[in-house]
């Protein structure tokens, strides 16, 4: 589920100059407060110190640049977490987005898959709760498919696995021009699920699709879109179920449940 970030709650924290024009970016799709903190060093304070006078501003917060120095910034900060402002660290490529603090009570987890939609990054959620949840699923659907439509072709899915059920699913993977379908939010919202978006050239890119579909390749330019963007979303993970169509949305389900064991056993 991807909440809408208030703006007064959100502060945005880039570490270097060089990343303010990311973190305008994120600015323009978030709100929020923008840190110039180089601009104050006059004033004798460091920037751990300026973030420390800052830290309990907003509810959240991203900090652009190296997790490193995020961790010695919050050194002495956190004190519950259930009243600590949540943390989001990306570094200035935009390629992770690393939920460091208050991931669940926060919404850390939910503002790093935000982030990774905005910047193209990857998210990288490391709390328990999400590391027991092995499955991923892979969503395709026609212009304005229902999330009732959505949550009839995912149960028909699950059904052909035994044992799946949507309680082990850990996010939903989709083409990133199915982002805003308002029916595929709903379902994640309903269901607490975010929703991680993989890029149209990435897809194409690494098409790995049992049964290619001419309508996607003609309406997309791709060959398909959920067996492609599950495995991208869980490139150690097996396809427990290739392509299932229902009502115009397709569902493709990968399982990652034996994690770095298979990558050891398979080098």
């Amino acid at each position: 589920m991807n909440p809408p970030v208030v703006p007064a709650d959100l502060g945005l924290w880039p570490v270097r100059a060089e990343a303010v024009a990311l973190a305008m970016h994120l600015q323009d799709c978030l709100g929020g407060e923008l840190y110039r903190p180089w601009l104050h060093a006059e004033g004798g304070l460091s920037q751990r110190q300026q973030f420390a006078l800052a830290y309990r501003r907003h509810r959240q917060w991203i900090m652009i640049g190296a997790t490193g120095i995020a961790v010695r910034f919050l050194d002495g900060l956190p004190q519950d977490k259930h009243r600590d402002p949540a943390l989001v660290v990306l570094d200035e490529a935009g390629r992770f987005a690393i939920p460091l603090l208050a991931g669940h009570e926060g919404g850390a987890n939910s503002l790093a898959y935000r982030v990774a939609q905005i910047t193209g990054a990857q998210p990288v959620v490391t709390t328990a709760t999400e590391a027991v949840k092995p499955l991923v699923l892979g969503i395709g659907c026609r212009k304005l498919a229902s999330a009732e439509q959505i949550g009839r072709a995912v149960a028909q899915a699950l059904e052909q696995c035994p044992g799946a059920a949507l309680s082990q699913v850990r996010e939903v993977a989709t083409i990133d021009i199915k982002a805003g379908e308002p029916g595929l939010l709903a379902f994640c919202a309903t269901h607490g699920l975010p929703l991680r978006v993989i890029a149209r050239q990435q897809i194409a890119q690494r098409a790995w699709v049992g049964k290619p579909s001419d309508w996607v390749r003609q309406n997309v330019g791709v060959e398909g879109v959920c067996e492609p963007a599950a495995l991208i979303a869980s490139p150690r993970g097996r396809l427990l179920l290739g392509k299932s169509a229902l009502e115009g949305v397709t569902v493709a389900i990968v399982d990652d449940g034996d994690g770095w064991r298979s990558f050891m056993e398979n080098p």
